[in-house]
């Protein structure tokens, strides 16, 4: 059992996994939770209740109360240990002790039957990881005022003086956890579920300096929470004793995804900050705040806290630029249904360092488990960067699939994007963009394959444990789309099912019948996918099939018939995918190590008259 447990802790990435994977019974039970604590919140009083986020640890709620204030309402898991659930209680007391109009402030904490509620007042706006997917690249000046008031916050958690006369450290800046109100451009620092009492200050020197303290064992080991691990810095990962540094690597790891349009910090190596069109002193800080060297983070995190009022007042304009084109092609048109992207990839173990170490092998973090200590530990910056830049892809309403291929002379991409929003176009490009930049930043000789599917066409079976058969009800089919393409498309440039073997990274082994049909759909013109996920008493099948040959419809609906036919014969546990791109239309693309620099204007006036005077 303990083989095939791994493959199957990192097929998701996404923190928030589709209700439409779960089980029916586990997604009956979410679906009654929820609508328990809609209830609970009606009976205190509370209206117009809506779900607004759900994380590892717990679930986010909205509402008004009677006199038409806005609140949020933030329950804890009920099937966690009674010690996480504690944590609501702390993260109560920790709001409690931060005044800032930057930071909505606490209500109350409650419970109720044995369930804790923390409530809180609710920040106007959306947060900027929603506002980041929609736009893409933020404009340099927005980046830079956002920046101005994410120091102000630090310099004041800094100089917060809680019971103990210490500084706070909120231990999970990200922009999901800032909530951005477009029509002031104001932020707010949500989120104090990692936050604690400073043990170091900001020189690394111990703030207590009770000598008895001192000499405990509580200062010999960090009282640090985690925190998102796509954006918290190594000093916090590795578990070093809290300081306010931890915000800083947090804030510069938010600023930078913000510019360049990523969900991670990891990026930097590749894309650095002076790549990003910002102004050069705010971008060298920046790439100064993310460097390995403990000393310049120090000194850049320094200069961001005392040079920013000064920096926010720089003149700034909103530049037009250019609409990115696509490195890949992008295929966009509207969707007549809602679509719940997920993606799969495989092949990842090639971009593991060679002697990658397993430093945190012995952190138990719900957290960690679920994105981190299974995916992407032991790779490098550009690595990571690279997966997180394939799992943001899942973040738009997108099927099709990837195929990235390393060779000594260049990257090798196959791609089928087929995005469903048309408006989000500009900034799934911004996307996608970057996970090509980002590929072309490893030198390492391998293959990587992602398919994205539309988690609502996931088939969900069940069996009575490991050693039964999947009983497949009569009425199950595998969906497809039928759409012609041109005749003098040449049939040679399929991307094959089979032309790299099977991956070494999936367990599951497919009965013979459903390879067979596999390889007889081979043969005919289609695109798509399908992933078979077995668990001991559940089975997944997520697929995404387009035919492409009219003609031979009969058929390819007999063959995934078969393939239906034959999975109460799958046997082990584990996950097994194939997928096949519609054509090969492969692009290269040089390496290249590092993007080169490209600064916002001195002068932004004087480019903007250059801009009009060229444009006529």
């Amino acid at each position: 059992m303990s083989t095939t447990q791994a493959p199957l802790q990192q097929f998701y990435i996404p923190e928030d996994q589709s209700v439409y994977l779960l089980s029916h019974h586990d997604a009956r039970k979410l679906r009654e939770w929820v609508a328990l604590c809609r209830a609970q919140l009606e009976q205190l009083g509370y209206r117009h209740i809506e779900l607004i986020g759900k994380g590892a640890y717990g679930f986010v709620f909205a509402g008004l109360t009677a006199g038409g204030e806005q609140y949020v309402f933030k329950f804890t898991r009920v099937n966690l240990p009674q010690s996480l659930q504690d944590r609501l209680e702390e993260e109560a007391f920790m709001l409690e002790q931060v005044a800032h109009p930057r930071v909505p402030r606490l209500i109350a904490f409650q419970r109720v039957r044995h369930q804790s509620i923390l409530v809180m007042q609710r920040a106007p706006g959306e947060n900027l990881e929603e506002v980041s997917l929609r736009e893409g690249r933020l404009s340099p000046r927005r980046v830079v005022r956002i920046a101005a008031q994410l120091a102000d916050i630090l310099r004041a958690l800094r100089r917060e003086s809680g019971p103990s006369g210490r500084p706070i450290v909120h231990g999970d800046i990200k922009p999901s956890n800032l909530v951005f109100d477009e029509r002031d451009e104001s932020v707010a620092l949500i989120d104090w579920g990692s936050s604690v009492f400073a043990q170091l200050d900001a020189e690394l020197q111990f703030v207590s300096a009770n000598v008895m303290e001192l000499m405990s064992d509580n200062l010999q080991q960090t009282n640090a929470r985690l925190g998102d691990v796509y954006f918290i810095g190594d000093d916090q990962l590795n578990g070093a004793l809290s300081s306010p540094r931890f915000d800083e690597q947090g804030a510069a790891g938010t600023l930078y995804a913000l510019a360049s349009a990523q969900s991670c910090r990891f990026g930097h190596r590749a894309m650095p900050a002076t790549s990003l069109g910002l102004p050069m002193e705010f971008a060298r800080m920046l790439d100064g705040m993310l460097d390995p060297d403990p000393r310049t983070r120090m000194k850049a995190g320094d200069h961001f806290l005392r040079e920013m009022p000064r920096l926010s007042r720089l003149v700034m304009l909103d530049l037009p630029s250019p609409p990115e084109a696509p490195l890949v092609p992008v295929w966009a048109r509207a969707a007549d249904r809602e679509i719940d992207t997920v993606v799969y990839s495989s092949r990842k173990a090639f971009l593991r360092e060679e002697d990658g170490r397993e430093t945190l092998s012995d952190v138990n973090d719900v957290q960690l488990d679920r994105y981190y200590k299974n995916f992407m530990q032991g790779m490098g910056e550009t690595e990571k960067a690279f997966l997180a830049a394939v799992s943001r892809l899942g973040k738009y309403p997108v099927v099709g699939g990837l195929a990235v291929r390393w060779e000594a002379d260049g990257v090798y991409i196959d791609s089928s994007l087929n995005l469903h929003d048309p408006e989000l176009k500009p900034a799934f490009i911004a996307a996608v963009n970057n996970m090509v930049d980002l590929a072309r930043g490893i030198h390492r000789r391998g293959i990587f394959k992602s398919c994205l599917f539309n988690a609502r066409d996931t088939l969900h079976l069940d069996r009575e444990g490991p050693d039964r058969p999947f009983v497949i009800p009569s009425d199950l089919r595998l969906a497809y789309e039928v759409s012609a393409v041109p005749e003098l498309e040449d049939r040679s440039r399929l991307h094959s099912y089979f032309e790299d073997g099977p991956d070494p990274e999936e367990f599951l082994v497919l009965p013979e019948a459903i390879i067979a049909s596999l390889e007889a759909l081979n043969e005919i013109h289609h695109t798509g996918m399908i992933i078979f996920e077995a668990l001991p008493e559940h089975l997944k099948i997520h697929s995404h099939y387009r035919l492409l040959d009219p003609s031979r419809e009969a058929e390819f609906r007999r063959r995934l018939d078969d393939i239906l036919a034959a999975v109460g014969r799958i046997e082990g546990l584990g996950v097994s995918g194939f997928m096949k791109m519609p054509y090969k239309d492969t692009r290269v693309f040089a390496h290249l190590a590092r993007q080169p620099e490209r600064f916002y204007p001195r002068d932004p006036r004087a480019a903007l008259a250059a801009m009009k005077e060229q444009a006529e």
